[in-house]
Order: C-alpha cells, then structure tokens, then sequence
C-alpha cells in the first residue's frame, strides 16, 4: 500500500495521540498523563502516516543526550510514539515510518538512536539491539537486614512533598548521570515524569511520597515512593512501592535504603527499576529473599557507526577493524577501523583486513558495556576473523557500571 507521511500538525495532536493509544488497545489515559505527553511532545519531529484523510500511524523523536562509557553526553534520538492503526497492521505503515525517522535522526547530526520496545522482535529488523537491562526486586523486608557503611548515621533524612523538591533531586540525578551509561540527561520539561502519579493507577498505594537524605546542610540523595497499607489477619502487611533513588555516596545511599526498609508496618519492599549491579544487593543480608528478576530495557542503534564509536571512551587500548552489515541504513556498511582507549577514539572507513564482522544491531547491543562482544560471538552472532581480535575488542568495549536506563520514553 501507499501512505503518505507528513510531518505532524499540533492542531491535531487529540487525533494523532488517539490513534497511538488504540495501536496500545485503545485504554484512555488521565488529563495528568495527557498533559504530560501533551507538552512532551517535540511537534517538527514527529509524525503521522496518512491513507487519504484516515491517519493510520504515529511516530516521534525526542532530543535525548544520552551517557556513554567515559562519562559523554551523545546526542540521540529517543524513537517514541511509534503505532499503527490495527486495520493497517502488516502493510508496510511501520518500516516506512522508521526509515524516515532514521534519516531524520541522521540529519539531525544525532549519531544515536534508542528506544524502549513494546515488542522487542519489531526491532531487531531496523538494526536496534537491546542495550540496557533493568532489575527489579520484591524483598522481604521482615526477614532481610542491612549491613551499612560508616557514616550512615550522620546522615539526615526529610520527608518532603515531591513537587517541593524536584529542583534538588534534579540536582542530584544530574550528577549521577554521567557516572553510568545508558542515562539520559534530562530535558526542559522531563522533570515532571517522575512525578506522574495519577489517582487512578496507585491501585490502593498512597500518593507518591519523597525522602531526601542531607549531609552538611547538601542534599546528596533521595528517594521516591509509596506505600500500600496491607493487613493479614489483623497484622500489619504493607508494601513500601519504590519509585526512584539516586544517591552521591554510598552513606547516602545505604540511608535511603535503611530508611525504606523500616516504613512502620510494612514488610515488602517492590523495586521496579533499578541497575541490575546496583549496589543494595550487596547490602542485604539475604539475596534469596530478595526476588531478583531482570528483563530488557533500551534498545540502541549507531545510526552513524564512524561518530557513534568515537563518542565513547574505551576500558583498554583497542585497534580492530570491524566489518559492519546494515541492511536497513546502508551508508553504515562496510570496514571501518577503531582506534581508541580511555582517553578518546577515532573511527574511519578503510580497506583493510577486518578482524570481526558482525551486524549494527550487535554493535547497538555493545555499545553501552552492557552486552559483551565475548557473549554476542559465543551466540553465533559476532565473527572473529583475525585470532585474537574477538577478546581485545571485547575487554575494551566493557565498563565498571552496568549501563540502566531510568525510565522510558
């Protein structure tokens, strides 16, 4: 079929948002949330597929800055919106919005783009692989303990209202940013995301709450969340929901956490989102008991692999030529030869003999640590064409911190 993109008109956001939630299932969201991708929304980066007059698919990008191995911000795309009206599925709608939304990311100058998947087996054809992991936990907060370290005590904890305090936790998320790939600094706006809370999806929780952990008059962290009271034959069973939690030292870190473990009358304590090695697990006397789960989260693609590899820093001196397949953004295929370590890289075109051949979608899936070339070529999916290539390539693309998106998009 033939359908025709257009750029998306802000007088019809109503229609155009529509017709992305009946491609979710067709479940209306709340004036807060409306208002919030209302406003979000970048209007001269999205748009809508058009049969005739019926607006058949939306996509969108957002203008993200995005941390990279080294502590750099890369520019980067954030795919988002992206849904087709369920009579049009399979005709075509998707990949035609796709290949623009690429091309406009790459005349953008934005090396990178990412997405958080409601599908993931969409996107591994459009050359994204997943880069991030996210862990979630349901600890049992009546049977596990916390060993602190030194200097715990010395910190002060707020309770605060969540509105009152957002210039201060921004503050605090900012500096975190850098120290872990796969975070993005947060725009003009995206500060009221975390604070989304509408009424009617708490499903019996209190109302979102905030705590802010200070050291000499500074907040150095904080936590957001909430609680649902609970009660099992007349004993107190409440669950203590986390939200988010940012810390700058470990003092402040191991606070929040103490502090969330002892909510009067709660015993469970749920994390939804967090690093899959961020450091509580390594505080709890039980880990077991703790209900670890881990499922994907950002999914990344070079959009431009010469600037995408040298955006980011490299663990070990590394020098490979890499053989790069890209069947949906071609300008990407082809040799190009990596050099780089801690300090910086340089990646150009060449002709030379390549020591690894892989796919953009596995490079994607590198890029950030998070996935070892090691484990990609033990998968079948990265080739070793020159001995010892496969294990160089691999310590140098690694990082101390696993890369962890903080929230979607």
């Amino acid at each position: 079929m033939t359908t025709e993109l257009r750029v998306f008109d802000p007088n019809r956001w109503d229609e155009w948002y529509d017709t992305l939630l009946l491609a979710f299932g067709g479940v209306p969201e709340t004036p807060e949330e409306l208002s919030l991708w209302r406003d979000l929304t970048e209007t001269g980066r999205s748009i809508g597929a058009w049969d005739g007059d019926t607006l058949v698919g939306t996509g969108g990008v957002f203008t993200f800055r995005l941390a990279v191995p080294g502590g750099g911000l890369v520019p980067a795309g954030g795919i988002t919106m992206i849904g087709v009206r369920p009579t049009y599925r399979r005709r075509g709608v998707l990949r035609s919005m796709m290949a623009r939304l690429l091309a406009d990311i790459r005349a953008a100058g934005e090396p990178l783009a990412v997405l958080t998947a409601s599908e993931p087996d969409i996107y591994g054809r459009f050359g994204f692989g997943v880069a991030t992991f996210r862990g979630t936990a349901e600890i049992d907060t009546s049977r596990v303990r916390l060993s602190v370290p030194d200097g715990t005590d010395a910190v002060r904890l707020r309770d605060v209202a969540p509105a009152d305090a957002v210039e201060a936790c921004e503050a605090v998320y900012a500096r975190r940013v850098p120290a872990r790939p796969g975070m993005l600094a947060r725009q003009p706006g995206w500060e009221r995301l975390p604070l989304l809370d509408p009424a009617n999806d708490r499903e019996g929780a209190s109302p979102l709450r905030c705590v802010l952990a200070e050291a000499d008059g500074e907040v150095v962290g904080y936590a957001r969340y909430a609680v649902k009271p609970e009660w099992d034959d007349a004993r107190a069973d409440g669950t203590v929901l986390l939200r988010d939690l940012e810390a700058l030292d470990p003092a402040a870190y191991a606070a929040l956490w103490r502090y969330l473990f002892d909510i009067d009358l709660t015993s469970t304590l749920k994390v939804r989102d967090t690093a899959v090695d961020a450091p509580w697990q390594l505080l709890v006397s039980d880990i077991r008991r703790c209900r670890v789960g881990v499922s994907d989260a950002l999914y990344l693609r070079p959009v431009e692999v010469g600037a995408a590899l040298e955006a980011r820093t490299y663990r070990v001196p590394v020098d490979v030529v890499l053989e790069v397949a890209d069947a949906f953004c071609p300008w990407n295929a082809g040799r190009w030869r990596l050099t780089g370590d801690a300090s910086g890289a340089s990646c150009t075109r060449t002709d030379a003999e390549p020591g690894l051949a892989l796919g953009v979608r596995e490079l994607g899936a590198a890029y950030l640590g998070g996935v070892s070339l090691a484990a990609l070529a033990a998968a079948g999916r990265v080739r070793e064409l020159r001995p010892g290539a496969l294990a160089a390539a691999s310590a140098a693309f690694g990082t101390d911190a696993a890369p962890w998106l903080p929230h979607s998009f």
